[in-house]
């Protein structure tokens, strides 16, 4: 068991504040067992566990852990709706890594074949939570004040960290806007100094871009120095991989050029070295991965203390089926669900030694690119057969094994697994930040080739356990010919595969709506559609959820999404 942070969080849904960014999906209210906000709020332990709330809104859905039906968000599935959970369908399973095939009556089959409409259920669900999460936020810095503070006695208690504490919400709040941005273009926005209970207005791409940025550039003064914040929580070294991320897309999202603030931030976090890379892949996937000084922000995951059916519980039981615990240690026992396997673009991305499972090796040991995690006993490559349409059939795709609920020593915490996992979700990470930095430059943010040609062979050296990360007889160093944008789209589906960034990557690439096919894309199911073709550009935005106009007559729905 480990001392996660979202632990402490107090048992209270204080959700009335978002209804009108909620509507009719009925957030849960007070009743007589619950805690007001006065109550909440009375305790510097208050304090801290409302705060602990924000956090856990990216990891948890309800108050009682797993699906224990005390959701947050009372009329949508608990399981299926997890934010990073629904962020895996968008990002993931509309792309050329995943093909899903559970849940169609939530619309996994409009990801697969890339047809998505306003009603079509799953694209609201990170609308809605990207919201709560912000409405938590809101509702935590109206309450941490000085003001609100001297006025409960808590001041004293409180004044070296409440400044810390607002600009952690800050930047939750911030990385929330960014996802809306990223996914919707456009959004309602309300902030803490609004009224509760009014009918936000609708911002702009740019709007929203510009104010999670001036947000993330003011709120690091606050933060703890990058690798000295508690886990769990963040540090000026989030902050910095948020802006580069947001400057790296900012050409897409608002057709302005901030290649050199990408290049700047990302290597900020590696000159700083306070969030090296993990000597080891594997290892950052594991339920020990709490020790692991390359997660910048981690979400927390706890198999007693912090259940829940998305972060890494989904995906490990999504990828694997039970029966293949047979041949490695799950760490979860039998309990895999296989609702989803490996397109043919993703394993193809790995050298052929790499790409299937030995029995007598389930760790990967002797492959060249450690990063290559499929189970293939028993499976074909392809997600299809000649001759049939789509079936719903896990053994056609490879499995995916790289995230295990076992410990670096290979160990499983308890025999036969847990229920629930430990593995810790890694929301930002150092890798991340190297091969943001090789493509800044490479687009022309500065630094030079050489540099861009370090950074990356620094990631595929760690990959191959070669150079000073161990002595393989391959290395994974490239050379600078070798060095092009396709090569860091490819490494980056190498490196972050579902890690929730594909469809980002595609999309900046220009190779999401057209010019690059995978398998079922603009597919319709039947004989022969698994090939992909081009589909509609209005696919690079998804529409903002048709539930959401019947309560805010303020909004306009992306291009060519109103009939």
């Amino acid at each position: 068991m480990k001392n996660t942070f979202i632990h402490i969080l107090t048992a209270v849904a204080m959700t009335g504040f978002i209804y009108s960014c909620m509507g009719d999906l009925d957030t849960k209210p007070l009743d007589n067992t619950e805690l007001t906000g006065n109550q909440v709020y009375s305790t510097a332990t208050g304090y801290k566990g409302m705060l602990a709330k924000c956090y856990a809104s990216l990891i948890l859905t309800g108050q009682q852990g797993g699906d224990g039906g005390d959701r947050d968000i009372s009329n949508m599935d608990e399981g299926y709706s997890g934010f990073t959970r629904c962020l895996f369908y968008l990002q993931e399973a509309s792309t050329d890594e995943i093909a899903f095939h559970a849940g169609s009556s939530h619309g996994t089959k409009a990801m697969l074949f890339m047809n998505w409409n306003p009603s079509t259920e799953i694209i609201s669900y990170p609308y809605y939570r990207a919201y709560l999460s912000i409405g938590y936020c809101n509702e935590f810095l109206r309450q941490c004040t000085e003001e609100k503070l001297k006025s409960r006695g808590l001041y004293d208690q409180l004044s070296d960290v409440y400044k810390q504490y607002r600009s952690e919400a800050r930047l939750i709040r911030a990385y929330c806007y960014n996802v809306i941005c990223d996914l919707y273009g456009s959004g309602p926005f309300i902030d803490e100094t609004m009224e509760t209970g009014i009918i936000p207005k609708q911002k702009t791409r740019k709007e929203i871009f510009d104010y999670a940025v001036s947000e993330s550039l003011d709120l690091m003064k606050d933060l703890p120095d990058a690798g000295q914040g508690e886990y769990g929580r963040t540090d000026k070294a989030a902050a910095w991989f948020l802006l580069a991320r947001m400057y790296l897309n900012a050409y897409t999202w608002t057709g302005e050029d901030h290649y050199a603030d990408a290049y700047e931030y990302s290597t900020k976090i590696i000159k700083d070295g306070s969030h090296p890379l993990e000597g080891d892949y594997r290892n950052i996937f594991l339920a020990d991965n709490s020790t692991c000084r390359e997660i910048i922000w981690g979400l927390d995951q706890d198999a007693d203390n912090a259940q829940g059916s998305a972060g890494t519980n989904f995906l490990i039981k999504a990828l694997v089926n039970g029966s293949m615990n047979n041949y490695y240690l799950t760490g979860i026992g039998t309990r895999g669900w296989g609702n989803c396997r490996a397109k043919t673009n993703l394993v193809n991305l790995f050298d052929g030694h790499d790409q299937t499972f030995n029995e007598n090796d389930p760790w990967g040991d002797g492959k060249y690119d450690k990063r290559a995690q499929f189970f293939s006993i028993g499976h074909t490559k392809n997600t299809w057969a000649e001759g049939q349409g789509w079936q719903k059939d896990f053994t056609q795709g490879y499995a995916i094994i790289k995230w295990r609920n076992v410990t670096k020593n290979r160990e499983e915490l308890a025999e036969g697994g847990t229920v629930y996992s430990s593995v810790d979700y890694p929301l930002f990470r150092t890798a991340d930040a190297y091969l943001m930095a090789a493509e800044a430059i490479l687009r022309g943010g500065g630094g030079t080739r050489s540099e861009a040609l370090s950074y990356v062979n620094e990631v595929r050296d760690r990959a191959y356990l070669s150079g000073k990360y161990g002595n393989s007889p391959v290395s994974g160093g490239i050379t600078d010919s070798q060095l092009t944008l396709g090569f860091i789209l490819d490494e980056r589906g190498r490196e972050l595969y579902t890690e929730n960034i594909r469809r980002t990557d595609l999309i900046r690439f220009g190779k999401y709506t057209s010019g690059y096919n995978w398998d079922w894309k603009g597919g319709d199911g039947s004989e022969g559609s698994h090939i992909g073709k081009d589909v509609d550009d209005k696919y690079k935005l998804f529409p903002i959820p048709e539930t959401e106009f019947t309560t805010n007559p303020n909004l306009s729905q992306n291009p060519d999404y109103t009939d």
